[in-house]
């Protein structure tokens, strides 16, 4: 099989699909890997580096795209990279469909199977290569939040943790899940005062016995949301429904209720946001002010911390990279339910029913599709 990694073209996206570890792993099992140049650049891996695993270098990305069986990437294919794909052609990487629709459609003309790393299970219904840049995601999410709050960056000017005899700043965070937690831990290092906000009494139960004392639990409903957000330095979306759009959670007039000056990190901004005021933002310019709040909606925040994202993602789509270049996508699918759960569009039908949801379309399984 041939497994093609492209150099990652969105705004200041500098992750890359395989490190060479797995380009390795790749060849010694019979694969044909190629890599285009300098697509390891932005984690300080070089060509050489590369070609000493085992992988064939080429000069484009219409070259990968032309040659390879399987398109492995990190962030969902842009615009010039959809023209490239073919019919049959099986592209793994994030695509976070259900927050685009325009993507979506271009997939399905493309005839390719797309299988989407943020769908794919376990045995324990967790999901395996979304969570790695969850927790990323999360603990940066304070990190961002705190400089948010600067005052040369738009903020009051408070500190997150203060100063003995002046108090630390409130965060909230909506979500107890991967991208929650992480963020408490961050939150609760800095010694800010943090409440969590969850729909599930069992998961608030197990926060509560992760952090004791050092946070607030509160259940989620309107009511508690708009309460905690008026009385907020810092709010940190970490909401997920998998493979569906964000819920709205937080209302333009709850923003009107903070003190100007405020910040919010809408780290649900793939799946759409969960801040009616959300609009998603790049690196290169990721905040702006809304309402007189700080927003911080950066669509790919883990590639701003690369080579640690990178190689922490490796780690969890090594297995079913090798599964689909040893197995061929359809018996890998038909083999592992949880990759098959990733499966979003397959030669030109929507497989997955949250995505088709998010547009009023139709989807079929992921079974017929494999059948047909």
């Amino acid at each position: 099989m041939i497994v093609g990694v492209p150099r990652e073209i969105k705004t200041l996206e500098f992750r890359v699909g395989l490190v060479p570890d797995a380009v390795s792993e790749l060849v010694q099992n019979g694969h044909q890997v190629l890599v285009e140049t300098h697509a390891g650049d932005g984690i300080s891996v070089d060509d050489d580096e590369y070609q000493r695993s085992g992988a064939e270098i080429r000069s484009t990305a219409k070259e990968i795209f032309a040659e390879a069986d399987i398109i492995v990437k990190v962030k969902e294919p842009q615009p010039g990279e959809v023209k490239m794909l073919r019919p049959g052609q099986v592209l793994f990487t994030y695509l976070h469909l259900a927050a685009d629709e325009i993507l979506t459609r271009e997939l399905l003309q493309s005839g390719a199977i797309c299988i989407a790393y943020e769908t794919i299970t376990d045995a324990n219904g967790h999901l395996p290569l979304l969570q790695p840049m969850s927790e990323v995601a999360g603990r940066m999410s304070v990190q961002v939040g705190a400089h948010c709050l600067e005052k040369e960056a738009g903020g009051s000017g408070i500190l997150l943790g203060g100063v003995p005899g002046v108090p630390a700043a409130q965060v909230v965070v909506l979500g107890g899940g991967t991208v929650g937690t992480n963020a408490i831990r961050v939150a609760v290092g800095m010694e800010a005062q943090v409440t969590v906000i969850d729909r599930s009494i069992a998961r608030l139960r197990e926060l509560d016995d992760m952090f004791g004392s050092r946070i607030q639990t509160v259940y989620s409903s309107t009511e508690t949301i708009a309460r905690a957000v008026a009385k907020a330095d810092l709010v940190i979306g970490a909401v997920l429904i998998p493979g569906a759009a964000a819920p709205r959670l937080v209302t333009r007039p709850m923003l009107r209720a903070m003190r100007r000056g405020s910040a919010l990190v809408d780290v649900a901004i793939d799946q759409g946001g969960c801040f009616e005021t959300s609009r998603p933002t790049t690196h290169a310019n990721p905040t702006y002010v809304e309402e007189g709040i700080v927003h911080y909606c950066v669509t790919n925040m883990p590639g701003a911390v690369p080579r640690t994202s990178t190689f922490a993602l490796n780690n969890a789509t090594q297995p079913f990279v090798m599964a689909l270049a040893g197995k061929g996508w359809r018996q890998a699918l038909t083999d592992n339910i949880h990759l098959r759960r990733g499966l979003n569009v397959c030669k030109g039908q929507l497989t997955n029913s949250e995505v088709a949801a998010a547009f009023g379309s139709e989807s079929i399984d992921p079974e017929h599709a494999l059948a047909a």
